[in-house]
């Protein structure tokens, strides 16, 4: 199975650059299905079920999202209406929404995704580490492919993930922190594996936010309302392929698109 995985989309700008990058590389690589990280989605915070439907209709076949997964209210309702989204597995139980969920692909096959959100420098929540296995556990009676998406801040937490989850999960991506890190192998005992993927969005910008903003918030400390930058755009992916048969994955690559390369 080859999995692309894309990372958070970031805003109108983040959208405009999966609009415009994903056909091509559908074209070129032919991944079997396409999931993406969608918390940033809408105006740079959250998603809503309008957004989901367009990246849908991109050809997104499954989400997860991360910190910003209430911002928007209507969330509440694109859980009913996307069986592919799942949000932090490690949130307080009872909260709206799947941690895990099964992506069926096109020819019948199946991907276990989960989603969980890091600890560390985040703000607390029930054990990531304890919710991967408990998700992963479900997941592996119906499927040998699984992707986990650790939502964190702290490099150290994801990676702990990724050898925790070494030979159980065939992928562990990171995401969250929108710049695309240069770690991408595949851990001895068959897990794919990158601290983050990066992200789509606004390319001069502060991970996705207006610089000038971001600028006078460090200089002065003097709080400012964020918004989405706009101008050239980047798209940041990884593109993993999975053995079957054992549910191993085999290799994980990354992609980085600058509009102005």
């Amino acid at each position: 199975m080859r999995i692309l995985f894309i990372g958070d989309i970031v805003g109108r700008p983040g959208r405009r650059a999966v609009a415009y990058w994903l056909p091509r590389i559908r074209e070129k690589e032919a991944p079997d299905v396409v999931i993406a990280n969608a918390e940033n989605a809408a105006g740079g915070l959250g998603a809503t079920p309008e957004i989901l439907t367009q990246l849908q209709e991109l050809g997104i076949d499954g989400f997860t999202m991360g910190n910003h997964t209430w911002r928007k209210k209507a969330i509440i309702e694109a859980f009913r209406s996307f069986p592919t989204l799942v949000r932090p597995a490690n949130y307080t139980p009872g909260l709206p929404g799947p941690g895990s969920a099964i992506v069926r692909v096109r020819d019948g096959r199946k991907l276990g995704l989960v989603n969980v959100l890091g600890r560390v420098f985040m703000e607390p929540n029930e054990c990531p580490f304890r919710a991967a296995d408990e998700h992963i556990a479900l997941l592996a009676k119906e499927t040998n492919c699984i992707l986990m998406d650790v939502h964190g801040e702290a490099t150290s937490e994801k990676i702990a993930m990724g050898w925790h989850l070494e030979g159980r999960c065939s992928a562990v991506v990171g995401t969250h922190t929108h710049v695309q890190t240069a770690d991408n192998w595949v851990l001895p005992g068959g897990t794919a594996y990158i601290s983050d993927v990066g992200m789509c969005g606004p390319l001069f910008s502060v991970i996705g936010t207006d610089r000038e903003t971001v600028l006078e918030r460090f200089l002065t400390g003097m709080p400012r309302q964020f918004v989405v930058a706009n101008g050239p755009t980047i798209f940041s992916a990884v593109l993993i392929d999975v053995d079957e048969a054992t549910g191993h994955g085999t290799r994980i690559t990354r992609i980085l698109h600058r509009e102005t390369d």
